[in-house]
């Protein structure tokens, strides 16, 4: 009730939803991690935080494994870029009926020789966006950058040619000169470029399908003919044939010392 009698409007009350409750939650404890300074559990963290370790190259140098996306932070903390390329559904049949996750595909750089592509599925997106991002902090690689033609500027394209396996799947890389640009699908470009790649031509090439291949069940395999030694074969013939030869063994003249 107001001072002048009109009676005062109700105010529409939110409905509550635990899923916003449990949204709410997370990113209060998001929010939380992220203002907590960090605390390195790690031999490596710790000279890292101490300013033993200047560059990540000196990690690299050593083979270093890095078990703390922090420390990857700590270097690359502003350069370093993310973008989602996919996410995608996956199924998976149980008891209970069909369980659906989330896989999140995320690739990250700082375009100055550091790239990576993570992958990690869960229940939620933005769960599996946040894992993925941490999995590829901790599997970041330099690249080597190079030259086509004689070493003017800048590194522009990589060194030299480059074939990359995965499955039945092989990748060329081959140096370009300077405005070719990346000749390439969408997401070799993408991470090319977070690479810090300029000018590079590529080539992809996958096995055949396997309806383009035969096989040979065993009822048409061919029937191997097996052939005896020699030595096997004409066995009774040597043992009648043997004879005993004498050897006579010469002695060596004495050679005499003085």
């Amino acid at each position: 009730m107001r001072n002048d009698g009109v009676p005062a409007a109700k105010e529409p009350q939110r409905e509550f939803s635990p899923m916003m409750n449990k949204g709410s939650e997370k990113v209060a404890r998001r929010d939380k991690a992220e203002d907590k300074e960090w605390m390195p559990v790690t031999k490596l963290g710790r000279l890292v935080k101490d300013m033993k370790i200047k560059s990540l190259e000196e990690i690299y140098l050593f083979s270093l494994p890095i078990k703390e996306s922090e420390i990857i932070d700590f270097f690359l903390g502003a350069s370093l870029k993310d973008e989602v390329l996919k996410i995608m559904l996956v199924q998976k049949q149980t008891r209970a009926g069909q369980s659906t996750r989330f896989k999140a595909f995320v690739a990250i750089g700082d375009y100055n020789g550091h790239v990576r592509l993570g992958v990690k599925c869960s229940k939620e997106v933005a769960t599996a966006i946040c894992g993925a991002i941490i999995l590829v902090k901790l599997s970041i690689v330099p690249e080597r950058r190079g030259y086509w033609g004689n070493k003017i500027g800048k590194p522009h394209t990589v060194p030299c040619k480059v074939t990359g396996r995965c499955g039945s799947v092989l990748v060329h890389l081959i140096p370009a000169p300077r405005g070719t640009g990346i000749v390439s699908a969408r997401v070799p470009e993408k991470l090319l470029m977070m690479a810090g790649i300029d000018d590079c031509y590529t080539s992809a090439r996958a096995a055949m399908p396997p309806w383009a291949t035969s096989y040979l069940t065993p009822d048409l395999w061919k029937e191997t003919v097996f052939t005896k030694s020699p030595y096997q074969e004409f066995t009774d013939h040597l043992v009648k044939t043997r004879t005993r030869v004498s050897v006579q063994r010469t002695q060596a003249p004495a050679v005499a010392t003085t």
